[in-house]
């Protein structure tokens, strides 16, 4: 594995590499990784002759400073966990690459950020769709690999490769979790131990309110029961609980087909988000 913080050099890798008639996939992250994104990682290399994995804490996804100075940089952890998985380079590019002086174009996708998590994290996901649209032009990439977890994002993802014409699949990988039911996340590891037991009440209620509504109950029903129980394990905040569509996210009555079932949810400082089809 190379490690290119030059996108010269990362350029000049592909181009070798599509020349020779490879095929390249690539993971984003942010780094502190984990079995979820090394899952992404796996799914990459099984589907393409080459693959890249970029480590970029992107300032511009953050609404809160104080979160982007927390974020935890363990590129060195990183690059080891990645050593052995067949990656063929870890693009880690400087900020000053990704928004050089001067910088003044955003990408914005309507609609889809407006809601969710979008609500609740202001400019996020414009962020989010502006580094991504970047990284995928830079590494040339025939496929792009992201997590179910973040389902919102996966949409807006989706939908600015079909909009921009970025000749580039985007492919989404089954949410990894433990075996508790809670889904991996790197906000993970900021819970106490006491906060880490409850976590997985999230994901368990969830469940339960999927499989009552499909058994006939009403959906405020369902919901209702599962929010008091979220709130009575330990969280301090729900977000949102809600039925929309898997690919507008718009709202629904209850289940149908396409139809998720997404959450968001505060315990000890940390946000969890988890979503599942219904």
């Amino acid at each position: 594995m190379r490690t290119f913080r030059d996108l010269s050099q990362l350029r000049a890798r592909v181009r070798d590499w599509k020349e020779a008639g490879q095929s390249v996939g690539v993971v984003p992250t942010m780094g502190a990784l984990h079995a979820g994104h090394l899952s992404l990682v796996q799914a990459a290399r099984a589907a393409s002759d080459r693959v890249i994995v970029t480590l970029f804490v992107n300032p511009k996804q953050f609404d809160k400073p104080e979160d982007l100075a927390k974020y935890p940089r363990t590129e060195e952890a990183d690059a080891k966990l990645l050593q052995p998985m067949g990656v063929d380079v870890l693009f880690t590019p400087d900020p000053a690459a990704i928004y050089p002086p001067g910088f003044a174009t955003r990408v914005t996708v309507a609609g889809l950020p407006d809601v969710l998590c979008g609500a609740h994290r202001p400019g996020h996901f414009d962020g989010v769709a502006t580094v991504v649209t970047k990284l995928l032009l830079m590494t040339g990439a025939d496929a792009a690999f992201f997590g179910e977890k973040d389902w919102q994002q996966l949409q807006i993802i989706r939908r600015l490769v079909l909009d921009l014409n970025i000749p580039c699949r985007v492919v989404p990988c089954t949410t990894v979790r433990e075996p508790d039911g809670l889904a991996l996340s790197s906000r993970n590891a900021r819970l106490s131990p006491g906060d880490r037991l409850a976590a997985p009440t999230l994901h368990r209620e969830m469940a339960k309110a999927a499989a009552a509504m499909a058994g006939g109950m009403a959906s405020d029903k369902a919901l209702s029961a599962a929010r008091a129980a979220i709130l009575r394990a330990g969280f301090s905040e729900i977000d949102y609980l809600e039925v929309r569509a898997g690919d507008t996210l718009a709202p629904l009555e209850g289940p149908a087909p396409g139809a998720h079932l997404f959450a968001a949810a505060w315990i000890g400082g940390v946000r969890l988000i988890d979503n599942i089809g219904l």
